[in-house]
C-alpha cells in the first residue's frame, strides 16, 4: 500500500493556486468593472479564516467611490507629506527581477486611483503579545486566494498607513479599530501566472535551532 497521504482535494489544481498567486500590479485592468457580488463572493470566503479568540472582529472597506478612491490615492503617493521618516524596505540585491518589481510598483503608485476597487481590511486593536496583524492575515491571504481564483489579482499594500489617521477619517473608521493594509483589486490581463523563482527550501528552513538544517 502507498503511503502516500490522502486528501479530498484535488492537490494539483491546489498546489496550482497557492503557487500562481501572484503581486499583481501592472496587469490589472483598470478599464473593466469589478461587481460588488464579486467582492462580497470572495470575502465570505476570506472570513471562514482563522481569527484570535475566534472574535471576528475584522471589517471590511469596499471602496468603488472614484473620489474617495482619488483620496486614498494621494496619501498612498505622498507616505511622508508631513515630514515623516519613511522606513526603507529591506535592502535587495540589485537584478533585473528587482528593477521590474519597482517599475510595476512605481506604476501601480502612479495609477492607483484608477484601480476600480480598494479594500481597506481593519480589525479590532485588542494589543495582546503580537498585536493586532496576525489575527487578520489569514483572512487577507484568503481573500486574495478566493481573487485569483475568479481571475481577479491584487497586492498587499501598506504604503497609505504612513497617514493611516487621515485615511482613517476618509473612511469613517472609528476609534478602536486600525488598518492592516490596503488592497487594490481588479481583473488581470494577460495570461495565467506561473510559479516565482526561489531560494530552495532547505536553504531558509531551520531546525530546532536557527542555521540548524
Amino acid at each position: 500500500m502507498s503511503d502516500a497521504p490522502t486528501s479530498e482535494f484535488d492537490l494539483a489544481t491546489v498546489d496550482r493556486l497557492l503557487s500562481t498567486t501572484r503581486a499583481v500590479r501592472k496587469r490589472l485592468d483598470l478599464e473593466r468593472a469589478v461587481s460588488r457580488e464579486v467582492i462580497l463572493e470572495c470575502l465570505r470566503l476570506a472570513v471562514q479564516a482563522p481569527t484570535g479568540t475566534n472574535s471576528e472582529s475584522w471589517r471590511w472597506v469596499v471602496v468603488t467611490d472614484p473620489g474617495i478612491r482619488s483620496q486614498l490615492a494621494d496619501l498612498y503617493r505622498h507616505p511622508d507629506a508631513h515630514g515623516e521618516i519613511v522606513s526603507k524596505a529591506p535592502a535587495v540585491p540589485d537584478s533585473p527581477a528587482q528593477r521590474r518589481v519597482q517599475e510595476s510598483a512605481a506604476y501601480l503608485t502612479d495609477r492607483m486611483d484608477e484601480v476600480p476597487v480598494l479594500v481597506v481590511p481593519c480589525v479590532q486593536d485588542a494589543g495582546g503579545a503580537a498585536g493586532w496583524p496576525p489575527s487578520i492575515y489569514p483572512a487577507v491571504w484568503s481573500f486574495i486566494l478566493a481573487l485569483r481564483s475568479r481571475g481577479l489579482g491584487t497586492v498587499l499594500t501598506t504604503r497609505h498607513l504612513f497617514r493611516k489617521d487621515e485615511a482613517a477619517t476618509i473612511l469613517g473608521i472609528p476609534d478602536g479599530f486600525v488598518q492592516a493594509c490596503m488592497l487594490p483589486v481588479a481583473y488581470y490581463t494577460g495570461e495565467s501566472f506561473k510559479p516565482a523563482g526561489r531560494r530552495p527550501i532547505e536553504e531558509v528552513t531551520f531546525f530546532d535551532r536557527w542555521g540548524q538544517q
